[in-house]
């Protein structure tokens, strides 16, 4: 075997490989679509389409009084929103703190800060409870971004101040002569190069904070303030002997579709942005 064939059986390969695993990753997918088109006995069937597509499970999602599932969207995409806003500015400056100032214990606050991340929700369920409850921010959509900015905050601070740290100092230190203060250094020299990072660590926070289950859970107790995760496990049949899977995937397809979304259209520049922290001569 020639070294031509041997390029053309390890193409064939290669892509070989890329359908298999496109075929694992994206068929649970598929199987919800499918499944959320189909309704009555048809949704027990293995077919691999529905005989008669209907959307009328996505209709009832939207159209059911007791189950406000279009403004259990609007909670998530504003709480969401809200922690991603919220970490990327604590991030961006604690970033500057950390990577530019030299003070006593950096290493160990940085330490501190990945290892808050470490907790599973569980261990801090119970404290954050009550500070929830003390400060007024229970039971209500807005104050789920206090805890979701436990386990967003830690991860967006340890990204941008590495990525702050790897700057050229050159960067700095001509923007001082030029009599910026360190808060102009921030928003005129740093955040222009930190689109990337910032495109990358928000990315991620809004996808943690749309998925987040039991927070949401644990601190919202009134139906119209819930958020999506739990708005699917809540999601009820006929009677207490029906597990509606046709309107359940449904739900579920609603709130995946953005995250996709939102992932396509931010892949470019998160690819063609990984070399843009530094300055090319």
């Amino acid at each position: 075997m020639n070294y031509k064939q041997q390029k053309i059986l390890g193409t064939i390969g290669l892509y070989a490989l890329v359908a298999v695993i496109a075929l694992f990753c994206l068929f649970p997918f598929y199987f919800a679509i499918v499944t959320s088109l189909k309704s009555g006995t048809e949704l027990f069937s293995t077919t691999l389409w529905p005989a008669e597509p209907s959307f009328k499970n996505y209709v009832a999602m939207f159209t059911v009084s007791e189950h406000p599932f279009g403004r259990h969207i609007l909670n998530s995409v504003a709480v969401s929103t809200l922690v991603v806003l919220a970490s990327l500015f604590l991030g961006v400056t604690a970033s500057y703190a950390l990577g530019r100032i030299q003070f006593r214990g950096r290493g160990l606050l940085l330490l501190t800060v990945l290892a808050v991340s470490m907790f599973p929700q569980v261990a801090v369920l119970s404290g954050m409870f009550e500070l929830m409850q003390f400060i007024g921010f229970y039971n209500h959509w807005w104050g789920l971004t206090l805890p979701y900015m436990v386990f967003t905050l830690p991860f967006t601070v340890w990204v941008l101040t590495t990525f702050v740290r790897d700057l050229p100092k050159e960067l700095e230190e001509a923007a001082i002569m030029d009599g910026c203060s360190p808060w102009g250094i921030i928003t005129k020299v740093f955040l222009p190069v930190m689109w990337p990072a910032l495109v990358t660590t928000g990315l991620l926070a809004f996808i943690a904070a749309w998925n987040e289950f039991m927070f949401a859970l644990t601190f919202v107790l009134n139906n119209a303030d819930r958020t999506v995760p739990v708005s699917i496990s809540l999601i009820s049949g006929a009677d207490k002997y029906e597990i509606p899977w046709g309107k359940i995937m449904a739900a579920s397809v609603l709130v995946t579709l953005p995250l996709i979304a939102l992932v396509l259209i931010f892949q470019r520049k998160i690819v063609g942005g990984l070399t843009a922290g530094a300055v090319k001569g």
